[in-house]
């Protein structure tokens, strides 16, 4: 029986102590809880009513833009045709959307088709994907601007990024290696190139790069 007491006793205590401790910081406790409550509804509400209805709009404002990208127009592509909007203001409009995010890429890859190799650099280092050939492609991209520019380092560096972020597309990253050999070969850095030459053979010897730099290897002296 004394085991009860002292049981029920210690229960008595316990509660007393939590009621105690909620009267003394119930008003914090109740504040806390609805910070939290208010904060997964508005992120709820955020996502649901800004974001979503934003990045819809982002869509549909690069349609035409898109368009004059394919049709080669790359100034109304870039710039709107005074009726629709260019990929320059889906950027500036909408550039926490998807869709603002890949404006970046096509606005890249139209600077860089009309000669602006600093504005194609600046939208390209900015883009990013969870794609890896599309990805692939942007460091493609970025290595032919900076090979435009004559800074060669950064270029062939870019080129490497492309070939070894998407290895599964076997053509298209013998391809970016080739760009990477073939600048370095340019370089004055022969054995870089060499290098990067038998990588081509060594990791894609079906693809058109892998022939190529046999030719390649044999004017700097490397036979099989």
């Amino acid at each position: 029986m004394a085991v009860k007491k002292n049981a029920g006793h210690e229960n008595e205590e316990i509660i007393a102590k939590a009621q105690d401790f909620w009267t003394r910081y119930q008003k914090q406790i109740t504040v806390v809880l609805a910070v939290i409550v208010l904060g997964v509804g508005g992120w709820y509400g955020y996502k649901s009513f800004v974001q979503k209805p934003k990045a819809e709009k982002a869509i549909d404002a690069m349609y035409k833009a898109e368009d004059y990208y394919r049709m080669d127009s790359l100034q109304k592509a870039l710039n709107g045709d005074g009726i629709n909007p260019g990929f320059l203001k889906v950027i500036k409009d909408y550039g926490g959307t998807d869709a603002g995010n890949l404006a970046r890429f096509y606005a890249g890859d139209c600077y860089l088709r009309t000669g602006d190799f600093n504005n194609a650099i600046k939208q390209l280092k900015e883009f990013s994907t969870s794609s890896k050939q599309v990805q692939a492609r942007a460091y493609k991209l970025l290595g032919d601007a900076y090979s435009e520019l004559g800074q060669n380092d950064e270029a062939i560096s870019n080129y490497k990024k492309a070939a070894n972020h998407f290895p599964d597309d076997r053509h298209a990253s013998a391809e970016y290696l080739f760009f990477a050999a073939s600048l370095a070969e340019r370089s004055g850095k022969n054995n870089d190139a060499i290098g990067l030459y038998k990588e081509i053979k060594e990791k894609y010897p079906e693809t058109i790069a892998a022939n190529e730099s046999d030719k390649y290897l044999a004017k700097l002296g490397v036979y099989n």
